[in-house]
């Protein structure tokens, strides 16, 4: 009777917990003109029951408020540093000052369990720059990281691109998967490394990359978890039904060619952006992300790799100086707005309970800044606020995109000004621009209001400065690098393309 008991109340139990994504961590970038508190963000991943963050820059405020919470932490290392690594005693040095210093072995430290040792080194566009010190400088790391005592709990590894394994033209299925003969000899040396090390091989996937640069060839219904009529083909009558097992098989049968068939694979980016194209909108995003928490939550994994996935989501927030080369939705990647506040309601722990907003965020007045009813020339003042902040929603396929001339020049200047925490000549712009309290918002087309921070853009909007750019309307890329630039031909399009009509 007793043993009764104790197995109904573990059934129990299990039907409460519901679908818990333990697995499931975020990516938390900081490319942004205004940045929310740490401590607040840091507040709002408990509050979500967020475990696992992974960071591209080892900001000490951020770890600092990371500190003591016991979620998992994985810090990265920039590409410009690789060349710098191979050599032992720079790695010794930055282990100290970057994993050590944070005591990720006591309750109150932070508890850094990985170390990304450059992102997508592979890239095609590095031409070979990387390829050769990024081993080096992975070992020297893992290395040093086991010198400190560290390495039993804190692994190194590298963030790799999709494009570095394909599968055959004349075998285009998952099980055919092999790396690119031009990274042989390099990443074998990153897989003994690994290996040796019990560290995971981490990739990104991204099934809205191979919708955008398939180009109407790649199959709508792959990108997401609903199913589709006429699934993939693999050998012994395994089907897919889905890109995502699609790629992570072939990963897993390229790494089984390599010799290396038991080795963890760990998703380090996945995710779908909510402007900037046709496919990324928050409908779609939704879609995407609830497909992939109730994926996650059944644990049933890929064919190939049967049990939990771990992964990333790519991104927290939204990131409005990231360069828009590989595309106008490169600024619009979060789960979050930049002010802290959720897209679209999301149930990670089946509790029905949804993402809760970053506590604590300062809205500043409901004001705008519009241009004036009798301006007709736009171009010079779209030229410099577009210069100055996020532009993207007013290009092709964004969700201001079917705005008249006049109402896109107001978007414009209304970005400026709240990305300027509506300072009061920010919304003056030669005269041509005014504030109201009217809200300008149009169908799918939000014009914001920003939040208050201490990290706010200038200079003054006046006087205009000249310009050089043709396309008033269009953004300008921003200096900053996105800490994700795919290739134009790479994630393994042409590969995921070819899995599908071959």
């Amino acid at each position: 009777m007793g043993k009764l008991l104790v197995n109904v109340f573990l059934v129990t139990l299990l039907v409460c917990l519901g679908h818990n994504v333990e697995g499931l961590g975020v990516n938390w970038g900081d490319i942004s003109s205004h940045k929310l508190p740490p401590k607040d963000v840091v507040k709002m991943l408990q509050e979500n029951g967020i475990k696992k963050v992974k960071l591209f820059n080892n900001d000490e405020t951020i770890l600092s408020a990371l500190a003591g919470t016991g979620i998992e932490v994985m810090i990265g290392i920039s590409n410009q540093l690789l060349k710098d690594l191979v050599n032992p005693d720079v790695a010794k040095k930055w282990v100290k000052e970057n994993v050590t210093r944070y005591e990720p072995k006591s309750p109150k430290g932070v508890n850094i369990t990985l170390v990304g040792v450059g992102n997508e080194p592979f890239l095609r566009d590095y031409k070979d720059t990387l390829t050769n010190v990024t081993g080096p400088a992975l070992e020297n790391i893992q290395n040093a990281l086991n010198d400190a005592g560290l390495g039993d709990t804190t692994k190194a590894t590298v963030p790799l691109n999709a494009d570095v394994y394909l599968s055959p033209s004349y075998n285009p299925v998952p099980s055919g998967g092999f790396f690119r003969a031009d990274i042989v000899d390099p990443l074998n040396y990153i897989l003994k490394v690994l290996n040796k090390n019990k560290a995971p091989f981490m990739v990104n996937i991204y099934p809205f990359l191979s919708l955008f640069y398939g180009n109407g060839a790649f199959p709508f219904d792959y990108a997401f978890f609903d199913g589709v009529s006429n699934p993939l083909k693999d050998k012994d009558g395994v089907e897919y039904t889905n890109c995502f097992d699609a790629n992570l098989d072939t990963c897993a049968a390229a790494l089984a060619g390599a010799g290396y068939g038991n080795m963890t694979i760990m998703v380090g980016e996945m995710g779908w952006p909510t402007d900037g194209n046709n496919y990324a909108n928050v409908t779609l995003a939704e879609k995407f992300y609830k497909g992939f928490v109730s994926y996650l939550a059944k644990g049933k994994g890929s064919p190939r790799r049967p049990g939990n996935v771990e992964a990333y989501i790519f991104a927290l927030f939204d990131e409005d100086r990231k360069s828009t080369l590989p595309g106008n939705f490169e600024t619009h990647w979060g789960l979050y707005y930049d002010d802290g506040t959720p897209k679209f309601p999301l149930d990670l722990h089946g509790n029905k309970k949804n993402l809760v907003p970053v506590p604590n965020v300062g809205k500043l007045s409901k004001k705008w800044c519009v241009i004036k009813p009798d301006v007709k020339n736009f171009t010079d003042v779209m030229t410099y606020a577009c210069d100055r902040a996020d532009c993207t929603p007013l290009t092709n396929g964004s969700s201001c995109q079917n705005l008249n001339d006049a109402a896109k020049a107001s978007y414009a200047v209304n970005a400026y000004f709240q990305n300027s925490q509506q300072k009061d000549d920010s919304c003056n712009f030669e005269g041509k621009a005014t504030v109201t309290t009217k809200d300008p918002s149009q169908g799918t087309c939000n014009f914001t209001i920003g939040f208050k921070s201490h990290t706010s853009i200038s200079p003054s909007p006046s006087p205009l400065p000249s310009s050089d750019h043709s396309d008033a309307k269009a953004p300008s890329p921003s200096s900053s690098t996105s800490p994700s630039t795919p290739t134009f031909l790479a994630m393994g399009i042409s590969f995921l393309v070819s899995l599908f009509f071959m």
